[in-house]
């Protein structure tokens, strides 16, 4: 079972990528890191639109994806077959592989009837991300973020 995270906060960064360094920090200065759990903090759903969907961005993207794995299981059925008769199990399932692609992919956007005519990619992301330590070791962490803080940002 998942369990909340436990300590006390010794830093708090607005991305993911500032609490890394801090953590990287932390190690390099020998601090007990496994005692350290960074925390993303107010959770958003974020789907970015990318495209508009068509009849031809669709059956296009379809069929290219039952390319790929048509020719996949093209080669891998060619490696059994006989020396020199490679080609033939490598064009069926190319084939046999856009048909299933182009199939499948009208099949999922017929489905939709127009509500989604658009392509979309989701992330989770946070609003700030905490960086906690366990209480007999916080103090120490903090003050080894806060000189970190206080750094010249080139890192002088």
């Amino acid at each position: 079972m998942p369990t909340p995270p436990t300590g006390w906060p010794i830093g708090s960064y607005t991305t993911y990528g500032e609490a890394q360094h801090a953590v990287d920090h932390l190690a390099d200065n020998d601090f007990p890191v496994q005692e350290v759990t960074i925390v993303g903090v107010d959770l958003m759903l974020v789907e970015r639109v990318t495209g508009r969907l068509s009849w031809a961005r669709v059956l296009g993207g379809g069929a290219a994806s039952g390319a790929w794995f048509g020719l996949f299981v093209g080669l891998i059925m060619g490696l059994f077959s006989q020396a020199g008769a490679w080609i033939g199990p490598v064009l069926v399932g190319l084939g046999t592989g856009v048909v299933f692609g182009l199939v499948f992919a009208a099949v999922g956007y017929a489905s939709t009837r127009g509500r989604r005519d658009f392509s979309s990619a989701s992330q989770l992301v946070a609003g700030r991300y905490d960086v906690l330590a366990q209480p007999k070791h916080a103090e120490q962490g903090r003050d080894m973020l806060a000189r970190l803080a206080m750094r010249a940002p080139d890192g002088q």
